[in-house]
């Protein structure tokens, strides 16, 4: 029988990018080690820690790679994330949102267990008191991010009053630690245009300096503050109140991300890392072809994918049901024939990544390693 799976892809061939099955998550590791790299970088200049968000990557294996960049540690979505970022040994595991169904708060614990130095965040007093108990009957000490509500109205705590009641509840409670405070705008991180970006980011943080005002009146300590993004992190680490910041895209960047300005005239420093490479499967009509690449394939929150092949400049991309998309040719290009392979920059790539179960990591053309990506799904 013919060699399946893994073992029948051939590594270290060139040209073997182009042989792989598709549809395909296909990462470059140079432009992903120089994201990295750059982005530790310029943490480190700003003086800001940096917890990037593994929501993006979903990959204990690239979390550890920013971790031995200099990352404190990696902020994790979903518990189904954290669960797998601590049993393979990751540590500073911060669980961005609440945790209140009681029926996980088991899973919780064998966490907290596992990575004893994991934060949680809440912004409701019930959740406190249940997350007390939990911890208080696992004999374990859970430190707690307060979450502030930026005007996202995700979650956090919306008003002054609602943050006193919150954290009276925090600091009493058995077993949980204050360990600081969250505050992630996240509608904040994909807006166009730079000004507006920095005024709103700006006008966002009063929220999280009122909210340190009324700790340092009443001589609490705030160990650390998390937030910002991919979108924000220079505003946020050149000035401001966090301490560190969690971004996540920048590994990969998208079409989402790459419509928006950097700064003032100023290039993103990150690099395209991740592409979904896809196959011709019908060239009939003189303007198009399909490609076996659909709404399975693909986010379907933000831009469309952005062809990356470079004789398809100017040509676009359409959905054309579950498995299949069009690709409307630009004026002048030629038609590509069948089985040809054509790449493309993902919409939004936290949500793409999930609907793969694995990077094929490239350096070049040269298809060098399978990684899974194993936080993705639930549990």
């Amino acid at each position: 029988m013919p060699l399946r799976g893994p073992l029948a892809y051939p590594f270290g061939k060139p040209n073997s990018r182009f042989e792989i099955n598709t549809p395909a998550l296909v990462l470059d590791l140079d432009a992903l080690e120089r994201n990295i790299a750059c982005m530790a970088k310029t943490m480190r200049a700003f003086g800001r820690n940096l917890r990037p968000h593994a929501k993006s990557h979903k990959c204990s294996r690239i979390g550890k790679m920013q971790i031995d960049a200099g990352a404190l540690g990696v902020c994790c979505a979903t518990l189904d994330e954290a669960e797998v970022m601590a049993a393979a040994g990751l540590p500073g595991i911060a669980i961005t949102s609440p945790i209140t169904a009681r029926s996980k708060l088991p899973r919780l614990m064998e966490v907290l267990a596992e990575a004893p130095d994991t934060l949680i965040v809440v912004d409701n007093s019930e959740n406190v008191d249940v997350l007390s108990q939990a911890a208080t009957s696992a004999g374990l000490m859970l430190s707690v991010l307060i979450d502030l509500d930026l005007g996202f109205g995700r979650t956090g705590v919306p008003t002054m009053e609602a943050l006193h009641s919150v954290a009276e509840r925090v600091l009493t409670a058995k077993n949980l630690k204050f360990a600081g405070l969250q505050a992630y705008a996240g509608h904040l991180q994909h807006l166009p245009e730079y000004e507006l970006r920095l005024r709103k980011t700006r006008e966002a943080s009063n929220f999280v300096v009122s909210a340190m005002k009324y700790f340092h009146a009443n001589n609490i300590v705030v160990p650390l503050i998390t937030g910002g993004g991919t979108g924000t992190h220079t505003i946020d680490g050149r000035a401001g109140p966090f301490t560190e910041i969690q971004a996540g895209s920048y590994v990969f960047m998208d079409a989402e991300y790459n419509a928006i300005a950097y700064e003032a005239n100023e290039s993103w420093p990150f690099e395209v890392s991740l592409f979904v490479q896809t196959a011709v499967v019908s060239s009939n009509v003189p303007t198009l072809v399909t490609v076996d690449a659909g709404t399975k394939a693909f986010a379907l929150n933000g831009p469309k994918p952005l062809v990356t092949t470079r004789s398809l400049s100017g040509s676009t991309y359409d959905f054309a049901g579950d498995e299949h998309g069009w690709i409307i040719l630009a004026a002048g290009s030629e038609q590509p024939k069948i089985s040809d392979r054509l790449e493309f920059i993902v919409s939004h790539c936290d949500p793409t990544v999930a609907l793969y179960d694995v990077y094929h990591c490239v350096r070049g053309n040269v298809l060098v390693d399978l990684w899974s990506i194993d936080a993705r799904g639930r549990r």
